[in-house]
């Protein structure tokens, strides 16, 4: 299986490379992407096992690419490795948006020693105090693996006198990619995830009331992160499948540098591709990874197998 796992920032491209790592991987050559000098691919391959029911898996080969902060930057970098990729006659099997992100009602921070504070710079979102996460229902936990059933660009679209109104209100686009369902279940069984809608915002949440605007339209929504939706379009756009996995920094809210645990966050990123990197092999090998032969347009998207199952839970959009 190849795969083409793309994060925001080295922190967080260095902790998915230690996971695979750990899996037994071993390194390959470092690769410039054509027209990008600041891209470099981080190219591992972990060695092909054989399962007790005789079933065969495919190594897992993987690029790892930190592709910048924000939507755009990540779709640029995705849409440059699929290229690449292509022409090389080497295409991917499956991408993954990875890194960490602010998570939806998060309860209080632990007490801990020192602040974490260095790391990514980029997916942190908005912090909540304790007070503030307090008075919120209980949902994901600091450190927490996050793994999106849908991908969902939760500000792409327009202010009007109502209120806001998405992209896909005005007639254009899409705001959802739905990632193949049996890949997600994969992978929030190998790491212990939670499932639910993953929003990509271009500005991160500072306030309760706009996290309180977001869960009203996104009742889903487990986290909120900056890159999800770029790649997801990248890689729609090539036929490519695709998750998106986070784990959970800080909370959703108004901003607490204190109460944020990006350290924990690269932790837990690590494990979690450590696991990934043993059974999203074998679920593709076992079920396959949907492609989009007809080449349908990009609102419907590639990625809707058993759409139903992937979208529960999650509100209108």
């Amino acid at each position: 299986m190849r795969a083409l796992i793309v994060t925001a920032v080295p922190a967080e491209r260095d902790a998915v490379v230690r996971g695979i790592r750990d899996a037994g991987a071993f390194e390959g050559v470092e690769r410039a992407l054509p027209g990008a000098p600041g891209y470099a691919r981080h190219r591992l391959a972990l060695p092909v096992t054989g399962a007790s029911d005789a079933l065969t898996l495919e190594a897992l080969d993987a690029d790892v690419l930190a592709a910048g902060v924000g939507p755009a930057a990540s779709a640029a970098a995705t849409g440059s490795a699929l290229a690449t990729a292509t022409a090389d006659g080497l295409p991917y099997d499956l991408v993954i948006s990875a890194g960490i992100g602010g998570g939806f009602g998060v309860a209080p921070a632990l007490p801990s020693a020192g602040t974490e504070s260095t790391g990514t710079g980029s997916a942190g979102t908005g912090s909540a105090g304790a007070g503030q996460a307090a008075a919120r229902p209980a949902g994901v936990a600091l450190a927490a693996v996050v793994v999106a059933d849908a991908i969902v660009a939760a500000d792409l679209g327009a202010e009007t006198p109502d209120g806001f109104a998405a992209v896909t209100d005005l007639g254009f686009g899409t705001i959802r990619h739905l990632p193949p369902a049996h890949l997600v279940r994969a992978a929030a069984e190998a790491t212990g995830g939670v499932r639910g809608s993953v929003l990509t915002v271009s500005t991160v949440t500072g306030s309760a009331e706009r996290a309180a605007e977001l869960m009203a339209r996104h009742p889903g929504a487990v986290a909120e992160a900056m890159e999800g939706f770029g790649v997801a379009e990248a890689a729609t756009a090539y036929g490519v499948p695709v998750l998106e996995i986070r784990t959970v920094s800080n909370a959703v809210g108004p901003r607490d540098r204190a109460a944020w645990r990006i350290d924990a966050a690269l932790t837990a990123l690590t494990g979690a591709f450590d696991a990934l990197a043993r059974a999203l092999p074998r679920a593709v090998a076992e079920n396959g990874a949907p492609t989009d032969p007809a080449g349908t347009a990009r609102g419907s998207s590639a990625l809707h197998e058993a759409a139903s199952d992937a979208a529960a839970g999650d509100g209108p959009t």
